[in-house]
């Protein structure tokens, strides 16, 4: 029989791309999206128009502050494997809402592994999405699932919460429970506050005649950065081991935001101009 896979955050860069992966193989896959007054499928609109899917894929509103909605999906369901990628995931803005991070980021994943729990459920593969967040300032270059962990935001502490509790559920209670610790994935279906696609939508409207100027941070921050589509083959990876395992997941090579832009650049026909205080406009 086919398995089944149940997905939070299906409507993110990360959720779409697993849905298509898993889909592909044959899958039944189950998606979690909250309930808004907006449409909020596009990345998966061309999912659930697709003919070829409309009998395996289904979704099914819920929240990961919302245990009754979670318990009632899981059970509805019976899925063999759960991902949770669903999260408050923007760095800057837990800053701002720090409470509502660790509740959806953080109490999420606990929401779900106790889930799995009451019902019973502990043949059920579980995979935690969690961050390099967790290593805090990158001090050293490389890493690895010994490293010390050290957050400094409060998206990094949820995080951490999430990655240490999916622990404890796969030591405690015998649950085939494990953590990715992604480092930075990007792709088209990124969102646009992130600065990779802050910097590719802004050269995509200059060519369309925008001549505004585009504001950076620090252009010399350097980042590990590959894409979602491989980062969501690794997370089912994870889940077809024999023993659960966390694991990091990355590139191993670095690149500084000035790179980014310079690279980028040149596929839309412009030669680049720095300016500004530190050289953080364009």
């Amino acid at each position: 029989m086919a398995k089944i896979a149940l997905i939070t955050g299906v409507t993110g860069q990360d959720g779409s791309y697993l849905a298509e992966f898993l889909l592909k193989k044959n899958y039944i896959v189950h998606g979690i999206k909250r309930k808004s007054s907006s449409f909020n499928t596009e990345r998966i609109d061309h999912i659930i128009e697709n003919s070829k899917f409309n009998s395996r894929f289904f979704l099914h509103y819920g929240d990961l502050t919302d245990t009754d909605s979670l318990v009632k999906i899981i059970s509805d369901t019976r899925p063999n494997e759960i991902y949770n990628l669903g999260a408050q995931s923007h760095v800057g803005v837990s800053f701002d809402n720090p409470v509502y991070t660790a509740e959806v980021t953080g109490i999420g994943s606990l929401r779900i592994l106790e889930a799995l729990r009451f019902l019973k459920m502990k043949k059920v593969k579980f995979y935690q999405a969690t961050s390099s967040e967790l290593f805090g300032e990158k001090i050293v270059n490389k890493f690895n699932e010994n490293s010390v962990l050290n957050p400094k935001s409060p998206y990094g502490v949820a995080k951490l919460f999430a990655h240490h509790i999916t622990k404890i559920y796969r030591d405690s209670y015998g649950i085939f429970a494990c953590s990715g610790i992604l480092f930075n994935h990007e792709s088209p279906r990124r969102g646009e506050t992130f600065v990779t696609r802050k910097i590719t939508m802004f050269l995509a409207k200059r060519l369309m005649g925008n001549k505004k100027v585009l504001k950076l941070g620090n252009i010399y921050a350097k980042r590990d950065w590959g894409h979602a589509k491989d980062y969501v083959e690794a997370m089912w990876l994870m889940l077809q081991q024999e023993e659960a395992e966390d694991y990091v997941i990355a590139l191993n090579e670095q690149h500084s935001v000035r790179e980014f832009v310079e690279a980028a650049a040149p596929y839309f026909g412009y030669d680049i101009e720095w300016f500004g205080e530190g050289e953080d406009e364009l």
